[in-house]
């Protein structure tokens, strides 16, 4: 399977559906010839970044979401407090 082919079709697998995938080349690596395996073998290594990659994507999105609550929360309570201070 080439790179680009490899992309195209994981890009649409959930997290579980990607470590499945990593098992089953895991699985036929170990009935291989050496070119085979080592073909294989490239391929899980992709893989394994792609997986890599989209896992460090969601928890940057995971931060930012916690650190853009946490400024709201703090925001609204500065308001709170200008507002009991100014009554």
């Amino acid at each position: 399977m080439k790179e680009k082919n490899l992309l195209d079709d994981i890009e649409s697998k959930s997290p579980e559906e990607l470590n499945n995938l990593a098992n089953k080349i895991i699985d036929n690596l170990e009935k291989k010839s050496l070119e085979d395996f080592v073909q294989e073998y490239q391929e899980l290594i992709k893989l394994n970044n792609y997986i890599e990659k989209k896992f460090q994507q969601e928890t940057r999105s995971i931060s930012k979401k916690t650190k853009d609550k946490i400024d709201q929360i703090i925001n609204y309570g500065k308001k709170t407090k200008k507002t009991i201070q100014k009554s």
